[in-house]
């Protein structure tokens, strides 16, 4: 009996291992808004760090996260870092490159709960007197991650926290 559970054990753990080989080498995830607000406007949300406490998805998953700006006010070379609960972990993200009032781009380093290097970009288009944001992330898939997607959906997880982000984003621009 114990010999029969031990090998289903086994074989699951080698189903789970093999699994996650054919998990790809990177990842990419995405969500798109229009926002009826021009690109000027919605850029200035994004590329002023101190800006996202409004519009985050991740603020109100700790309001209490410990945050610290540094390098410049806004766009190339401004930095923030976090600090919070199991919700939101710890990390720091830096502009790496900014485009008024088009692009914006991130390196997001996760520290907790899991250590992650990616990179998010926000791009805006004009689309008639509003503006189309796309939020991307994408990275490379290290193991452990590759373990993690055979039980769960990186898209679903980040991409709901994207689209919530997006959303608040939109409720902020939009007001008169």
């Amino acid at each position: 009996m114990l010999k029969t559970i031990a090998a289903i054990l086994a074989i699951a753990l080698l189903t789970v291992l093999v699994l996650a080989l054919t998990k790809p080498d990177s990842f990419r995830v995405e969500r798109q808004a229009t926002i009826a607000a021009p690109p000027d406007k919605v850029f200035a949300l994004i590329n002023d760090l101190h800006q996202w406490q409004a519009w985050s998805p991740w603020e109100r998953k700790d309001p209490a996260m410990q945050r610290t700006h540094s390098g410049a006010t806004s766009g190339k070379g401004a930095a923030y870092a976090w600090s919070g609960n199991k919700n939101v972990g710890s990390g720091r993200m830096e502009i790496i490159d900014s485009v008024p009032p088009s692009r914006v781009l991130i390196q997001l380093d996760f520290i907790t709960p899991f250590e992650g290097h990616n990179t998010a970009e926000f791009t805006l288009q004009p689309q008639g007197s509003g503006t189309t944001v796309t939020w991307d992330m994408y990275g490379p898939t290290p193991f452990i991650s590759k373990l993690m997607q055979v039980f769960f959906s990186f898209d679903k997880m980040i991409g709901n926290d994207f689209q919530a982000g997006l959303d608040s984003m939109k409720a902020i621009a939009e007001r008169p």
